[in-house]
């Protein structure tokens, strides 16, 4: 027998790459498609998650995020220019994800299940790179805000929800389409946007000029921009293009650009206005009034966001298990690995559920069950990312520290959603603005949890318990944490009671709803039934 020295051994036991397979061959993904409105859409969803699984698509979703988009803010000459370079990957993502529709398209499209439809393609595109996501939902949520100025609408709007990619600054209104993004917070005062110092003098051909600076504004390619700034009547909000109509660039300089924990493919940038053209949207002194339907349209992506970043680590556990052997059997087979993957699995089809039941409530104008609905998944999907992620980094062990499993990087982008579009305090402060203000979102609340009311006596009690808990005000604000965080499960639970089968819905109900369940994922209790909910893992 003659040995290699070069050769120590053979490898065996290690996954495959999960490439060169359907993303969207998920039963939780489709049923949720079919039943909130979008069955038309299943053919094309599978067409995109073939693309989505791809080893194409996930060497660009590597490079993206590897090769970081690098600031230019003058020419060789010395003239002031401010771009941002992009590896070609990140066009070639962006391309693919705009001419699927997940950008503006779905508001051009009166098919009923259209933003249903637009809420699965985004889904699958967020599970192959988040940060070229934030362009795509800013252009999406951008319509109903720009809404509230019709004859900008109707300039720019059918260019806001075209499917064709077309990057480069040049005059908005001469291209094939256009993406948008949006300024709100100032460094003196982040959340507190009215603390905000940019200010806009009106000119007497009915423009404005702005002055000030902006302290989080990604993607500062994009073509235009809704901002928050000060006006005569108070704050207000005002769409800056970055080039003006007549071709030449307005004054949008670029400060520097974020050096951010994740979301590395996406540029996230200072910039600074001086005599900045801008037009106002929405009446003056009713800035946040009028952003705040861009913001309830993002805040939807971040709940479909993490939903969609649960459903890929739990798949890329899921694969890994399937086929990597410890002690004799395969991991997946495992007493401990399974209540694991289970427990996982009850946490993704929760969130999905909840996120594609939003995005129904959007296609069918259901606005008074957005208001509080909205505020309620984004706190608490947004709040179980970071947890769900990094348990299921565990199920690969060392292999999932590693960058080439792709786990690093979905974990790092693991507490975006939560910080963006306002942090879990905002959306736990809305919540109770929303009960005070507008009573019928509680209705409808109501009706959407009454609607499994005596399928499940846990449920029952539950909401009834959490009712008395808003009914009194007492030390409200200190208790808006617990009070969301339980409106989130009861509200998932409801769901599940009426759309998922008894396996999911009864283990659920079991551990979220009752004091059985562990601090840990992987604590499900004896008799819940592991082989019902694990038939619905991902392919």
């Amino acid at each position: 027998m003659h040995s290699n020295p070069s050769v120590t051994h053979e490898v065996t036991n290690q996954a495959p790459p999960l490439t060169g397979h359907d993303a969207a061959d998920d039963p939780v993904l489709l049923e949720g498609v079919r039943r909130e409105g979008a069955e038309w859409h299943i053919d094309e969803l599978h067409r995109f998650g073939r693309y989505v699984g791809s080893e194409e698509a996930r060497l660009w979703a590597d490079q993206a995020n590897r090769y970081e988009p690098e600031l230019r803010t003058h020419d060789r000459y010395g003239n002031r220019i401010d771009e941002v370079d992009f590896h070609p990957s990140y066009h070639s993502l962006m391309r693919a994800t705009v001419a699927a529709g997940a950008a503006g398209s779905a508001w051009a499209d009166e098919r009923p299940g259209a933003h249903v439809a637009r809420a699965g393609t985004f889904m699958l595109a967020t599970m192959l790179e988040q940060g070229h996501m934030c362009p795509v939902s800013m252009t999406y949520a951008v319509v109903p805000a720009l809404r509230r100025a019709p004859e900008l609408a109707k300039a720019y709007e059918p260019l806001l929800t075209s499917t064709e990619y077309d990057p480069g600054l040049r005059a908005p209104l001469g291209k094939r389409g256009l993406l948008a993004g949006m300024g709100m917070t100032e460094k003196q005062g982040g959340t507190d946007v009215r603390a905000n110092t940019t200010v806009a003098v009106e000119q007497a051909d009915g423009s404005w000029r702005l002055r000030g600076h902006k302290w989080f504004t990604s993607a500062p390619m994009n073509d235009v921009f809704l901002v928050l700034a000060q006006a005569p009547g108070g704050l207000s909000c005002f769409l800056v293009p970055r080039v003006l109509p007549d071709g030449s660039r307005n004054t949008f300089r670029i400060q520097r650009l974020k050096d951010k924990l994740g979301n590395r493919s996406n540029a996230s940038s200072e910039p600074e206005f001086d005599d900045t053209v801008a037009w106002l949207v929405g009446d003056e002194g009713k800035g946040v009034r009028t952003i705040i339907d861009m913001v309830t349209m993002t805040r939807l992506d971040c709940v479909l966001g993490s939903a969609a970043h649960v459903r890929e680590s739990l798949a890329q556990a899921a694969h890994h298990t399937r086929h990597r052997s410890v002690f004799g059997a395969k991991l997946i087979d495992q007493p401990l690995m399974r209540n694991v993957l289970a427990d996982l699995a009850l946490e993704s089809e929760a969130a999905t559920t909840l996120g594609l039941r939003l995005a129904g409530a959007a296609d069918r104008g259901e606005r008074a069950f957005l208001r509080l609905a909205t505020a309620v998944g984004k706190y608490w999907v947004c709040k179980r990312q970071p947890t769900a992620v990094a348990e299921a980094l565990e199920c690969l062990g060392g292999n999932g520290y590693d960058e080439a499993s792709g786990m690093p990087r979905l974990y790092r982008e693991a507490p975006l959603n939560g910080i963006w579009e306002g942090s879990g305090n905002i959306n736990a402060l809305d919540m109770l603005r929303a009960l005070a203000r507008e009573p019928e979102s509680l209705e409808a609340f109501r009706a959407e949890v009454e609607a499994a009311s005596g399928a499940d006596s846990r449920l029952d009690t539950a909401w009834r318990a959490l009712q008395r808990d808003l009914a009194s005000p007492d030390d409200a604000e200190l208790r808006a944490r617990h009070l969301i965080e339980r409106a989130a499960l009861i509200l998932q639970a409801s769901l599940l009671v009426r759309h998922a089968p008894p396996a999911v819905s009864d283990a659920f109900c079991t551990t979220r709803l009752t004091p059985s369940h562990g601090l840990a994922f992987g604590t499900l209790p004896v008799g819940v039934d592991f082989e019902g909910i694990l038939e619905r893992l991902p392919a």
